[in-house]
């Protein structure tokens, strides 16, 4: 039988300070997606020996060839450490049986009736525990429901006769990797780690100060989970709050980012978010559904997460509605109008398209007969409904034909935008585009 945490008391301060030495440490890393890859360069980079896991042939290659959507400081990491061979690529999770410790990162998505998609991790954590041995420390840190680092490692750990917090130690430290922000490290990020015991919290805090440079240790597994699932609630409501402002704002004249600039002002009492198009990635849009799927088998309710999580699916909607107004403020026929979208990925400077608004944008305004063509030096070629649409230049926009409307999406720094001035109409998605004075608004 596990026991819960015991003797540790919620503190940024931790009883051991200092990381052990690094030179004969090995981790294992499961899943070397947008969180497993950067966390395994940073353990590398710190002088641990990885095995990197993962199930997929295609991405393994692609990070040998250094095709890899990661930042300019991780790219020049990565490949200074395969010239020290730190880093072993494999997609045989058996060989996880020989490291130190192991960090699981694998995605988890929610499906079309968002429905929390548990088969990628439920996969990793059997195959983590059926190689796990005496002495290894296991470390979840894929989001997900409250109670998934008991269910899916501490009772099949269990179940095998390995007893958690004795033979082997089991924590959950959600991640914290925002892809493309260069304005935070992976070591400037703090960690919040769980553990089923107190040892297994302290040998997890352990691990991790080699990557970060400050650990906050909380009571059990369930608060780091709740942890990673309150803070990303947090966000999705206040985004769904300004947008809401945002069409107030339209209706009363009034400008949303003076305003919005003007309250951020206040040094106490307010953050601020930005209104936008919708939101994508896989933390804001996926992740509050876990909560909310699993305390409706509780049959508990959250109405204001509920509400914001409805007005977040309903934004690219909302986007579609303001094409279809302007296109007939303007005259223009809304069956073959042209529509450019600038910028598909959900944020600027990554090349990362998942649960993208743009993609429904495009999806809805092809169903209503709209020739739709898109710009974005990241992202070569999104398919929607089985059609593939491939980036095209400016250039090539303006040559091929003309633009009845673009939508500004995504505001990459690369991406210049002095051809905008020749179109018509630009709606402005991002609301930050004041150079462009001809510009309206969602």
């Amino acid at each position: 039988m596990t026991q819960q945490l015991d003797a540790v008391t919620p503190s940024p301060e931790l009883v051991r300070q200092s990381a052990p030495d690094t030179k004969t440490l090995t981790v294992g890393i499961v899943g070397l997606g947008y969180v497993g890859l950067p966390t395994a360069i940073a353990f590398a980079a710190g002088g641990a020996h990885v095995v990197g896991v993962d199930v997929s042939a295609q991405r393994l290659d692609a990070i040998r060839t250094l095709r890899v959507d990661i930042s300019p400081c991780d790219l020049d990491q990565l490949r200074q450490i395969f010239q020290t061979n730190e880093l072993t690529l494999t997609d045989d999770i058996g060989l996880l049986g020989s490291v130190d410790a192991i960090v699981i990162c694998v995605p988890t998505p929610v499906d079309d009736h968002l429905t929390p998609d548990l088969a990628a991790l439920a996969a990793a954590c059997r195959g983590v525990c059926s190689v796990a041995r005496p002495g290894q420390l296991i470390v979840l840190t894929s989001t997900s429901y409250v109670g998934t680092t008991e269910d899916l490692l501490v009772k099949p750990l269990t179940a095998r006769g390995l007893l958690v917090g004795v033979d082997v130690f089991v924590a959950f430290s959600p991640e914290r990797i925002d892809p493309g922000n260069l304005a935070f490290t992976h070591d400037s990020v703090p960690r919040v780690v769980g553990g089923t015991t107190s040892e297994c919290a302290l040998r997890a805090a352990d691990l991790l100060r080699h990557t970060t440079k400050q650990v906050h240790i909380v009571s059990s597994t369930k608060a780091a989970e709740l942890t990673k699932l309150y803070e990303n609630t947090f966000r999705a409501v206040n985004i769904a709050l300004v947008n809401e402002i945002a069409d107030v704002s339209n209706e009363l004249s009034v400008l949303i980012t003076e305003v919005i600039d003007a309250a951020a002002t206040k040094p106490y009492g307010f953050m601020p978010f930005s209104p936008g198009p919708g939101v994508g990635g896989h933390c804001i849009p996926c992740d509050p559904h876990y909560l909310l799927w699993q305390l409706r088998r509780q049959r508990v309710a959250m109405p204001l997460v509920e509400s914001a999580m409805r007005g977040i699916a309903e934004r690219p909607a909302r986007v579609v509605a303001r094409v279809r107004e302007e296109l007939a403020d303007h005259g223009i026929a809304l069956r073959g109008a042209h529509v450019a979208i600038v910028g598909v990925a959900y944020k600027p400077g990554v090349e990362d398209v998942r649960e993208s608004p743009a993609l429904e944008i495009i999806k809805r305004l092809m169903d209503l007969g709209v020739e739709v063509s898109y710009v974005d030096p990241f992202v070569p070629a999104v398919t929607i409904d089985g059609q593939r649409l491939t980036a095209m230049t400016a250039p090539e926009l303006l040559l091929r034909r003309s633009v009845d409307l673009a939508v500004l999406h995504t505001r990459h720094p690369q991406l210049t935008l002095d051809w905008l001035d020749s179109v018509p109409i630009v709606l402005d998605a991002t609301y930050r585009a004041v150079d462009l004075d001809h510009r309206v608004l969602v």
